[in-house]
C-alpha cells in the first residue's frame, strides 16, 4: 500500500534543515511511485499580500525545463495568428477562442494574448484568474512578440505568485532528472524569488521552504543560507 511506502519514506527524512542538494538527493532515494514524480517547492514568504506593495509575482525560465511541454493557447488577430502557428502554439484564434472558453473549453495550460485582444480576454477573468492562466504583461503573456513568448513557455518558463496565505508553490522538474539539473532548476527559482523581494518587505523574507515530490514526504530546507546565491 502507498500508505506504508509513504511512512517508510518519511522515516528516512530527519527532523532537521537540509541544503537543497541534500534534500533532492534524499527525495530521489526515497521516491516510490511507479510514475515519474514531479519535484515541487513550497515556501512561506514574510510579506502581506493584502498590501499591493508587498505582492510577489514573476516568471523564470528553468534552465532544464519542467519535463513537460505545456499546451499553449494564443489569442491574437491578423498576422499574429500566423506567427503564433509558425512558432508552435497548440491552439490559435481570436474571438472564437474567447467564446469557446466561455462555453467551458479548457484544454490548454498556458494562455498568451496580444494587447489588442485583451478587451475580449478580460471577459475571461473569472474563469482563467483562479486557475492562474490569465494573461498578464508582468508575466510576459500579454505581448505582440508571441513567438518569443511561446518559445519561453515551451522551454520551461514557470510563473510564481504569492497566494492569500503568503505561500508560493512551484513545480521544478521530473524526479528522473539528474540531481544536478534539479538543483540548478531550484536555485534558479530561488534566485528569481529573492530578486522579486518587495522593498516594503520587512524582516525575514523566505521564512519556510520545503521541497517535496508528488507522492513523497516534504523535506525542510535551511533558509538561513539563502541569499543571491541560493541554498548551497
Amino acid at each position: 500500500m502507498a500508505g506504508k511506502k509513504f511512512l517508510k519514506a518519511k522515516e528516512q527524512v530527519e527532523d532537521r534543515d537540509y541544503s537543497v542538494p541534500e534534500a533532492i538527493e534524499l527525495l530521489q532515494k526515497v521516491k516510490f511511485a511507479k510514475f515519474d514524480e514531479t519535484l515541487e517547492a513550497h515556501m512561506r514568504l514574510g510579506v502581506d499580500p493584502k498590501h499591493a506593495d508587498q505582492m510577489v509575482r514573476g516568471t523564470v525560465v528553468l534552465p532544464h525545463g519542467t519535463g513537460k511541454s505545456k499546451k499553449v493557447l494564443v489569442i491574437a488577430s491578423g498576422e499574429k495568428v500566423h506567427e503564433a502557428e509558425q512558432a508552435g502554439a497548440d491552439f490559435v484564434g481570436g474571438e472564437e477562442m474567447v467564446d469557446k472558453i466561455t462555453g467551458g473549453w479548457m484544454d490548454f495550460e498556458s494562455v498568451i494574448a496580444t494587447p489588442d485582444m485583451m478587451k475580449s480576454v478580460a471577459k475571461l477573468g473569472k474563469v482563467l484568474g483562479p486557475r492562474g492562466l490569465m494573461p498578464n504583461p508582468k508575466s510576459g503573456t500579454v505581448t505582440f512578440d508571441v513567438a518569443r513568448a511561446i518559445q519561453e513557455v515551451k522551454a520551461g518558463k514557470v510563473e510564481f505568485r504569492i497566494d492569500k496565505t503568503s505561500n508560493v508553490h512551484v513545480q521544478l522538474g521530473k524526479m528522473s532528472f539528474s540531481k544536478d539539473k534539479l538543483v540548478e532548476n531550484t536555485r534558479t527559482l530561488l534566485d528569481a524569488i529573492l530578486k522579486a523581494k518587495p522593498a516594503a518587505a520587512k524582516g525575514k523574507y523566505i521564512q519556510k521552504l520545503y521541497l517535496t515530490a508528488t507522492m513523497s514526504p516534504s523535506v525542510r530546507i535551511d533558509t538561513t543560507t539563502l541569499d543571491s546565491k541560493s541554498a548551497s
